[in-house]
């Protein structure tokens, strides 16, 4: 389902954007090492929300057909 596929990738988009931000806290507060761990969390978040995006959109295109 379309609608089910959209929210799963939505998810992962949020939780990117989760850790991204978390990275970002601990950059600046000096943190160097929590901050490339929580980058590499949000990088992983970020690849897999693009998968989840393909695959969705797909799912809507064969659903219009």
């Amino acid at each position: 389902m379309p609608r089910e596929a959209h929210t799963k990738a939505a998810g992962h988009h949020e939780n990117a954007a989760k850790s991204h931000r978390t990275a970002a806290e601990h950059y600046r507060a000096g943190d160097h090492a929590k901050g490339q761990e929580e980058s590499a969390r949000a990088r992983g978040h970020s690849r897999t929300a693009r998968e989840r995006s393909e695959t969705a959109h797909g799912k809507s295109q064969a659903e219009r057909t």
